[in-house]
């Protein structure tokens, strides 16, 4: 349970419809085999002590009363385990039968949780409930009965499960819904719905929109092959959704579907959502022995960037959809029909004249009407100026170059500085030359300067104050570095062979502000060789910024995805300087111009990252201190 993780999974088995001891033996067996697994929470079918296809010879005494001492016998042989699982079982309960879910750990049943509605198919044998919980005697022991119990962690306090049974999950206001609603951050669901040709497909859709809606996890077990008798199939489906995600999935009934919950991520959704809670549920409380689990659950190495291939394009379609958008919009309004744009050859200015060239086609504007301007000076490689020319010919733009190393050298000699000293005022000097060649070209031509800046940049203050950090509006002040590569990846992959070369080749090129002379034509300059990685700083300020996380558990998250790329004490030694690059450079964000929000990270002062400027890193840098120690 360290960093809020839980390890879960659900479970089957090849039930006998009917046949009481050897369904109850199997759940003995796997509730063992879990704990041994050190599974701490686990979910096995609806009725899945009996079969859920008796129909009506759920009413059968023998069938009721059997049940009732297998119950007492499961308890018995599980006393010893630290698994909370779940199953389903027909409880007799003042003169109506019951279709429950059993909540058990250690020996304890902690709850029974009947189903709310009951199917035509089930009505006959079993009642509906949705009433108050009280209290029943089962098996000899007390314990409480009805829909709305909220099972909470003593020992982990973001815990809290709540139970639906099967197609509860379709009800309009569903019991997942309103555990949601309570504060649950895990909901169980035994469930025996039957398979068609789309019930797949609407279960993963209505668990991902309940998980999604309601900032939880869900965990559902279908009944098995064993029940798919007379008319009805049954495929043992198993699903596991965090947050609208799915963690894992299975149909082997011999195998437990497995996955690490994220309580503590669960409980940031809600907290920083604020969305509206009530107190209808009636508290269960149980513990659970703290174990360090080990993670298994895939996480995305680059978080920003869609793994499947069909939603990348269409994810990266619409980034350039929203950013030509938002830049149509301020053209519009200021009345202006020229935009002017510095190309370095690189990612960030490549993606800003892609966008500027989507927008003037969009707005019926000549494409000449974009002043794209190479400024060389004294680090700029034969590569990057050549790159910048041909895209911009073959993007129909208006393109020219103004060197600038005349410019910045009389600059030095007006402020005293000699220029054979390689310091910030030399690298600096030359951003704040082109911003104003930039702005002054903007106001010749009465157009707007286009900013290029990305998000990474602005995370680790990677921009030079009133140099390339300004500009009249920025179409990248949301896109983290690795997305941006993508976003021109993606533009490449269709397009013509000129324009294609071109941008595979700046695609290619190291990352470099080309401010130094270079021994090696600009490229011996790397970005991610002064300041790191942009992989890693992405991933960084993704689970920091998104989710809140602490150092600790963002650097066991980077272990754990970058094993065999970068150890502990690479991935450590850049997180120190994000963080302390992070906290220093908030004076440079409180003054961005404004951008377009393209994703969920964004650290615009005005709306999605309220900060002082002054703020200390202290607590971040104890933590690393911490971890370098270990």
């Amino acid at each position: 349970m360290k960093d809020g993780f839980i390890k879960v999974a659900a479970a089957g088995f090849k039930v006998r419809p009917g046949d009481i001891r050897h369904n109850g033996e199997l759940i003995i067996d796997r509730v063992k085999e879990a704990s041994a697994q050190g599974i701490k929470i686990l979910v096995f079918p609806e009725l899945s002590l009996t079969g859920c296809t008796l129909g009506d010879m759920y009413r059968q005494d023998i069938i009721l009363r059997n049940s009732e001492k297998m119950i007492t016998r499961i308890l018995q042989s599980t006393s010893c385990t630290d698994v909370l699982f779940v199953f389903g079982a027909p409880l007799r309960i003042d003169g109506s039968v019951y279709d429950c879910a059993m909540v058990m750990k250690s020996g304890e049943i902690l709850g029974c949780v009947p189903k709310k509605i009951t199917s035509a198919y089930s009505r006959r044998a079993f009642s509906p409930y949705d009433d108050d919980p009280f209290e029943i005697v089962i098996a000899g022991e007390e314990t409480v009965f009805g829909n709305d119990l909220l099972f909470c962690c003593e020992d982990m306090e973001e815990l809290k499960i709540g139970v639906e049974i099967s197609d509860d999950l379709e009800m309009a206001v569903s019991p997942a819904e309103i555990m949601y609603m309570n504060g649950a951050t895990l909901v169980l669901n035994p469930s025996g719905m039957n398979e068609t040709v789309k019930s797949s497909e609407m279960r993963r859709h209505l668990i991902r929109t309940a998980t999604y809606k309601g900032d939880g996890a869900y965990i559902m077990s279908e009944a098995g092959t064993g029940e798919s008798t007379t008319d009805l199939v049954y495929l043992g489906e198993k699903l596991i959704f965090e947050c609208g995600k799915m963690l894992s999935e299975g149909f082997d009934e011999d195998m437990f579907t497995v996955s690490e919950i994220d309580i503590e991520t669960i409980a940031h959704e809600k907290l920083i959502k604020g969305k509206e809670t009530i107190e209808t549920a009636e508290k269960v409380y149980f513990d659970i022995e703290p174990e360090d689990t080990v993670l298994t659950r895939h996480y995305p190495k680059n978080p920003f960037i869609p793994e499947d291939g069909a939603k990348k394009d269409e994810r990266m379609e619409k980034i350039l959809d929203i950013q030509a958008a938002a830049l149509r919009r301020r053209l519009e309004h200021i009345g202006s029909k020229d935009a002017v744009i510095g190309v370095s050859g690189g990612l960030d200015s490549t993606l800003a004249v892609l966008v500027a060239v989507r927008t003037f086609d969009v707005m019926d504007l000549p494409r000449k009407n974009i002043h794209t301007i190479s400024m060389p000076c004294f680090g700029t490689s034969s590569r990057t100026k050549s790159n910048a020319e041909i895209l911009c010919e073959e993007l129909g733009t208006d393109f020219r170059t103004v060197d600038i190393s005349r410019t910045v050298k009389a600059h030095f000699d007006d402020i005293g500085h000699d220029g054979a000293i390689l310091d910030a005022a030399f690298e600096n000097a030359q951003a704040r030359e082109r911003t104003q060649v930039l702005m002054d070209t903007a106001n010749m031509c009465s157009g707007i300067v286009i900013g290029t800046g990305d998000l990474s940049e602005l995370a680790l203050g990677w921009a030079t104050y009133n140099g390339d950090h300004m500009s009249m509006y920025s179409v990248n002040g949301s896109v983290p570095k690795t997305l941006i590569k993508e976003v021109v990846r993606h533009v490449a992959d269709f397009s013509g062979k000129g324009l294609k070369d071109v941008l595979y080749d700046i695609i290619d090129t190291p990352i470099s502000p080309e401010l130094l002379p270079s021994k090696e034509d600009g490229m011996d300059q790397k970005t991610e060789d002064i300041v790191g990685p942009y992989e890693l700083h992405d991933f960084y300020l993704y689970y920091f910024i998104r989710y809140g996380m602490r150092p600790e558990k963002i650097a066991r998250l980077a272990e754990h995805v970058f094993e065999g790329e970068y150890d502990r004490t690479v991935i450590l030694k850049w997180m120190r300087i994000f963080f302390r690059r992070f906290f220093s450079q908030q004076f440079k964000r409180n003054c961005l111009p404004d951008g377009p929000k393209v994703g969920s990270v964004s650290l615009s002062p005005r709306g999605d990252m309220n900060m002082p400027s002054d703020m200390y890193a202290s607590e971040w840098m104890e933590a690393m201190d911490k971890m370098d120690n270990l």
